[in-house]
């Protein structure tokens, strides 16, 4: 069959650069090592044999870590560059996961894990930068998108053998999570030496440029963006807290909710890349409204489900609404932020996500505590006005991005 005049063309131009999908591996890498992290409860109430109130005061180390880490990850992205940024990010990483293997008394565990929660996620706003950095603005959807499929289907391979690993060598997974998070860093610094993407301007202009959150935190658009995305990750997070319990609430057992979310890997797996081809076409905040409509109906249809099949019917839903938020979340932050504040921007969009992470347990708890409709119709009006507020921010976000 003949090629159309231009689709040889069309087809060039939307591939990714090479540098992007080194990215892309060490991000497949490092998900896959991280094996342990869904363990930890058990890790610190089996191997280290703590009281369950005193495991959640060291969970809670790990996630002030990680509501303290994003903003000075994306100001050190911007100021000492995204080779350096992630590469120091995912060393550090390693280094506190190993840390932690050796940590026995409470006060040891606790000071390892808020090192964890800093440096875990530390890489992400320099990834996210450097992806801006390295792809067109209309391929971002789509490179965003890839990204969050390389995260997914690492997560969910290195859960899988950390399902079974963890049971009677915990410490060895913790090793192989360090060295796939080392792996990723030093993958990046040597493919990326003298190859950093340079920002348009010269360097006395950049200087003059630079800035710092305050240029962030002032810019209305990025505000109400970046509570949107809050409000979203609120009613998101659900599905690791409140969602089991809910299900196990209605009698099902743990594996319900296994196969409930097996749903949602799959789905992820299948459907993100295809989706991520034609995203490039679509405006990014009607995606991204359909995405977070499409979160709240499903988690607001999970108040009405009784049985496994009719809460993965709910989490097919909500997945969809995940896979067009994924693609364009970071896609609609990165075009807002001037070039010389890309990693700024970015780590205030991944400040919205972590504090989601240490809110939405606590207030999800306390509104199932009232009752499972409370939570779940709040989950739907939650979503919904953010899905407003995002279609609302419409034509500030076209005006910027173009």
């Amino acid at each position: 069959m003949s090629t159309r005049p231009g689709e040889t063309e069309k087809r060039r131009a939307r591939q990714l650069p090479r540098l992007y999908w080194v990215l892309w591996a060490g991000t497949l890498v490092n998900r896959a090592g991280t094996m342990v992290q869904p363990f930890f409860a058990f890790y610190l109430t089996g191997d280290r044999g703590l009281p369950i109130a005193e495991a959640g005061l060291i969970l809670t180390a790990f996630g002030l870590g990680s509501v303290l880490s994003p903003l000075p990850a994306g100001w050190l992205a911007d100021r000492a560059g995204r080779r350096v940024t992630l590469t120091a990010a995912t060393l550090a990483s390693g280094a506190a996961m190993v840390a932690l293997s050796r940590s026995t008394s409470p006060l040891a565990l606790s000071a390892s894990m808020c090192g964890l929660g800093l440096t875990l996620d530390a890489w992400r706003p320099a990834s996210t930068a450097l992806v801006a950095d390295l792809v067109a603005p209309p391929l971002r959807p789509r490179a965003y998108g890839l990204l969050f499929w390389a995260s997914n289907l690492g997560f969910t391979g290195g859960v899988l053998v950390g399902g079974s690993l963890v049971q009677d060598h915990f410490a060895t997974a913790m090793w192989i999570d360090a060295a796939t998070s080392a792996a990723f860093g030093l993958l990046v610094w040597f493919a990326l030496p003298g190859s950093e993407p340079a920002l348009p301007e010269p360097t006395s202009q950049v200087t003059e440029k630079r800035g710092g959150f305050r240029d962030v935190l002032t810019d209305p658009v990025m505000a109400r963006f970046t509570l949107v995305t809050f409000g979203y990750c609120l009613v998101y997070l659900q599905s690791l807290t409140t969602l089991p319990l809910t299900m196990r609430h209605a009698g099902l057992p743990p594996a319900a909710f296994s196969y409930a979310m097996a749903v949602n890997s799959a789905m992820i797996v299948l459907f993100q890349p295809w989706l991520s081809a034609w995203l490039d076409q679509w405006d990014r905040s009607r995606t991204a409204a359909a995405g977070i409509a499409l979160t709240g109906i499903g988690f607001g249809a999970t108040g009405l489900a009784t049985s496994t099949a009719a809460f993965a019917l709910t989490v097919a839903l909500w997945t969809i609404g995940e896979i067009l938020v994924s693609a364009v979340g970071s896609a609609i932050a990165l075009d807002l932020a001037p070039t010389h504040l890309r990693g700024h921007y970015s780590g205030l969009y991944s400040l919205a996500w972590s504090l989601a992470t240490l809110l939405a347990p606590l207030l999800g708890t306390r509104l199932l505590s009232v009752g499972g409709d409370v939570l779940w119709s709040a989950c739907a009006a939650t979503a919904l006005v953010a899905a407003v507020g995002q279609f609302l921010l419409r034509p500030a976000v076209s005006a910027r991005s173009s």
